[in-house]
């Protein structure tokens, strides 16, 4: 399934804003996120990243799930801040909003044309003549050098 061009430009944007939000100050105390989440962390907004940019939504939607699990970890290790996560959250929310969004649309728009498509076959076979069924075949007579023969025949037997 693939995204249409609005669409991926969309979710594409919403990644960029992911990543951009986990990475902004990462690596230090005073941003809420130790340094090794924010590598682990990273690892998985790349994946959403690429998935996006491969038009892959459900790709992507399965990193995001990854990247939430990671949130999770992470925090309950003590490697982000509570607000940190919350932050990043927000916006794996919105990137899972518009995956789901242009997944919906994309199948819509499939589901339209499978539907134009029927319609249209249906519409050609109602256009095209019925086929005209092949004629009966005929009894063939036989020519009269077979009637001979079979009267010969049938004089041998009489004689016989």
């Amino acid at each position: 399934m693939t995204l249409g061009q609005h669409g991926a430009l969309t979710v594409r944007w919403s990644a960029t804003l992911l990543a951009a939000g986990l990475l902004a100050g990462c690596g230090t105390g005073e941003t809420g996120l130790q340094r090794d989440a924010a590598r682990q962390l990273q690892a998985r907004v790349l994946e959403v990243t690429q998935a996006t940019s491969q038009n892959n939504p459900a790709t992507a939607l399965r990193a995001l799930e990854g990247l939430e699990a990671e949130l999770e970890d992470a925090q309950s290790r003590g490697g982000i801040s509570d607000e940190r996560r919350r932050s990043i959250t927000t916006i794996a929310a919105a990137v899972r909003a518009d995956l789901t969004d242009a997944m919906a649309k994309t199948e819509q728009a499939k589901a339209r044309a499978e539907e134009e498509a029927r319609q249209a076959a249906e519409q050609a076979a109602a256009q095209t003549p019925p086929a005209q069924e092949a004629p009966a075949p005929s009894t063939v007579q036989p020519s009269g050098e077979d009637k001979g023969k079979k009267d010969n025949q049938g004089k041998g037997k009489d004689s016989g």
